[in-house]
Formats: C-alpha cells, structure tokens, sequence
C-alpha cells in the first residue's frame, strides 16, 4: 500500500481539527522496515487467560537494534467493533524490530469463542485484557487500541497504569451521540446492530456474501477503498466466510454494539470522558480526517482532557489509520516510544 503523506502533511492542524494545535507529534526518522502488503497475516495460536481461550498473533520475531528497543519492549495490540487480530498485520510488522508485538481475538471476535456468561461490556472486555497483561508477565507494555479497542485500552491504562508503558488510541470509540448516515457508504450499518430496530437489517446484511460483506467494512473504515491490497481483502473476505459459521459471531457483535452504547450514556465517574483525566501514561491520539464511524470532532476534546496525550490528525484517512496509514502511524508511535526513552514526551 503506497504511502503519500509527508511528516508537514500529517501533522495536526488548526484546519484539520477546527482547533489550534495540541503539542507536536514527533515522527520518527529511525529506518522502518519496507511495507510489504503481500506479506501474509502473522500466525496464530489459543492461549489460555484465565479459563478463557484467546487465539493471539503474534509479530514474527525480528533482530533489532537493542537501543532502539527491543527485547524489554512489548506490544499489545487490541482491535475495534467487528475487527480481528489482522487489523494489526502491516503496523506490526513495521514496529517488530522495535518491539514484539501481540494481537488479540477479543471474546466473540475473530477466532475466540466467547466463554459462557460473558456479558459483551467494555468492563468485560478490559478485564479480559487485563488478564492477558498479567500472563504475558512481560512488564508494562506499549498498548495500542482502535475503536472500541481504543476504548478497552483508555479504561484499561486508567485503572492499571502499572500494565501500561505507553498508549497509542486511534480513532477511539469515545461516546459520540450525534452519527450522521449520510457520511456511511450504507446507512444500514449505522442501524444493524441497534436494538429492535436492527434485527431486520442484519437478516438483509446476513445474506451479502463474505466478500460483499468485507467490503461493506471497507466501504465504511476506509477514506480510499482502492488502496486496500487486494492480500488483505482476500485475507478479510476468508475470515468473513470462517465466522459465518461460528453460532457465537453475530449475537457477539451486537451485544459488544449494545456495550459501546451503554458506556456512551452513562454520566458521572463511568463516562470515558471522566475517564480519560486519569490516564497519566503517555499517550498517543491517531484521528482520520475522514473516518466515518467516530467523528474526528472527538479528536481534540480527547486528547486535551489525557494529562500526557499528542493528538496527530491524519487528512485522507478514515477509521483504521493504522490499516490505511500503516508507516506513517508506525513512525509517529516509535516517535513517542523514542521521546520517552528520551524523556521527552
């Protein structure tokens, strides 16, 4: 996937965020490896957390250069509503060297079978997390979070700092009432998952081909949906049609919908928005100019109220930076790991 934005392009800026600046975001000139779209998603495995089988990818291992960070360095990466593992393939492979990574299936998501009882909440989700954390044993992590995995890590470095060396959210799901249907390429996605209303709509969504279906994801993730390699479409299209067979898949992605909801309306000390001042890591905040899903009016109000936050706006990117923008979001995270290495940040 070619990569088009310069370092003064990718910047914040008042015009891209209807706001003055927050403070520069460093983007690292360390020499990234080459973005290799046709490289295949990294292999998989269950691990056990807490009872819990959790299928994890991890990055392939890569030789690094010991004072650019490697070996102590450790990165968790979450995925967002209906996302997967493979979210993370090309970031990943671009911050190896830097730091061995690990992708997680959320319950109900990709290839990890929800356990009986579990309630589909952004708590229940951030437990699962923090479970994962504690067996890694591999000391405070640089944890990165898209979406409703964006949320997930928030409330997770708020009530485990401990767990937590750096934070990178891009495009969290912080609560956003005001959806506008018709920024969506299908308004039925911004109905499919609501509760009553939405069961018709995902019968009629039900019957789109794996292949279709993916690209409904796209359509709605992506600014550009042309620059998605083709290896990574097949990749999603092979990970649609597998689920279509799991009885878990749909009824896990509703509830987790419902979730988000429930955690958007909530007022006083449960809201992420009276979450967020107690993040005291430091932090990164990645927004697309033209996501679709979380508005990018979410981006400076986020990233003011985290105490250690720079916020980067991204312009010609949608939902998934990190899909979209791989390199440029691999050098704007190893910038930060670099500054607080440095003390810098």
């Amino acid at each position: 996937m070619p990569e088009t934005l310069t370092p003064s392009t990718a910047a914040p800026t008042a015009r891209s965020t209807g706001r003055a600046p927050l403070t520069h975001v460093p983007l690292s000139s360390t020499p990234l490896p080459s973005l290799d779209s046709t490289v295949t998603v990294w292999p998989g495995r269950f691990e056990d957390v807490g009872g819990v089988q959790l299928h994890v990818r991890r990055t392939p291992r890569t030789e690094g250069d010991p004072e650019q960070g490697t070996g102590n360095d450790t990165a968790v990466y979450v995925h967002g509503l209906g996302g997967s593992s493979t979210n993370w393939t090309d970031l990943g492979c671009q911050l190896a060297p830097f730091a061995p990574g690990a992708a997680l299936d959320l319950p109900g998501f990709g290839f990890s079978e929800p356990p009986r009882g579990f309630d589909f909440s952004l708590d229940a989700h951030t437990e699962t997390l923090r479970a994962y954390l504690v067996g890694l044993d591999a000391g405070p992590v640089h944890l990165v979070g898209n979406s409703m995995g964006g949320a997930i890590a928030l409330l997770l470095a708020a009530r485990h700092p401990e767990l937590v060396r750096t934070l990178t959210l891009i495009s969290p799901a912080m609560p956003d009432r005001r959806p506008d249907p018709r920024r969506l390429s299908d308004p039925r996605m911004a109905l499919a998952y609501l509760p009553f209303v939405g069961k018709p709509v995902r019968r009629r969504l039900a019957r789109l081909g794996p292949r279709d279906r993916a690209m409904q994801v796209i359509n709605l993730c992506f600014a550009n949906p042309g620059t998605f390699p083709d290896q990574r479409l097949d990749e999603l299209v092979e990970e649609h049609g597998a689920r279509a067979g799991f009885a878990w898949a749909a009824p896990a992605l509703a509830r987790s919908t419902l979730g988000i909801f429930r955690t958007w309306f909530s007022s006083g000390a449960r809201s992420l928005w009276s979450v967020a001042p107690a993040v005291g890591v430091p932090t990164l905040v990645v927004w697309g100019t033209e996501d679709r899903v979380i508005s990018v009016r979410r981006a400076v109000r986020t990233a003011r109220l985290l105490p250690r936050a720079r916020l980067l706006v991204l312009p010609r990117t949608g939902h998934v930076a990190q899909m979209e923008r791989p390199s440029t979001v691999a050098r704007a995270v190893l910038g930060m790991w670099e500054s607080v290495r440095e003390g810098s940040w």
